[in-house]
């Protein structure tokens, strides 16, 4: 994949987060978890002559925006279900990051081929951070939301995992 398609990819993936989120969304763990973590092995597949440097640089300042973002989205309730709706600041610390990493292009000559893998980083630590966060909730955590009418899909170590928080065990 080319830097401009790979750019273009990006700018699509971010734009449909921030559409869906802006709204509120279920929590469901397969969006949260799986789509960062093929970002991030994408990521890895394209990492061809990446200066250390400017991996570590990138990688850390997507977890910790990442990391905050997750702390700055709002959760909620709405049918027993945990929702999660990205606020004012989430959408301020997206456009820091994009602004961070198009500094970190001009300063390293090109953060193309690690932007996948940061991308990913950054929406995988905002996930645990919101999971983490819907996990100390006494509503639902969902999988994956159901469709024509069907009931949503919960995932049983989501349910292990939010009753082991509830408990202290």
């Amino acid at each position: 994949m080319s830097g401009p398609v790979q750019i273009v990819l990006i700018v699509l993936i971010i734009g449909y987060i921030l559409t869906r989120r802006l709204s509120g969304v279920p929590a469901q763990g397969k969006r949260i978890l799986l789509l960062p973590a093929v970002l991030v092995v994408l990521g890895v597949t394209k990492l061809h002559q990446v200066d250390a440097l400017e991996l570590i640089t990138s990688g850390a300042l997507s977890v910790v925006l990442g990391g905050a973002r997750g702390a700055s989205i709002r959760l909620y309730s709405s049918g027993g279900v945990v929702f999660l709706r990205y606020t004012a600041l989430t959408v301020v610390l997206w456009l820091v990051n994009i602004g961070a990493k198009l500094g970190l292009g001009v300063l390293f000559g090109s953060v193309a081929d690690s932007l996948l893998l940061t991308l990913g980083l950054g929406v995988l630590v905002e996930g645990v951070v919101v999971l983490g966060r819907a996990l100390r909730t006494g509503d639902r955590i969902v999988w994956a939301k159901g469709r024509g009418g069907a009931p949503h899909r919960t995932s049983p170590l989501l349910d292990d995992l939010q009753r082991r928080f509830r408990t202290g065990r």
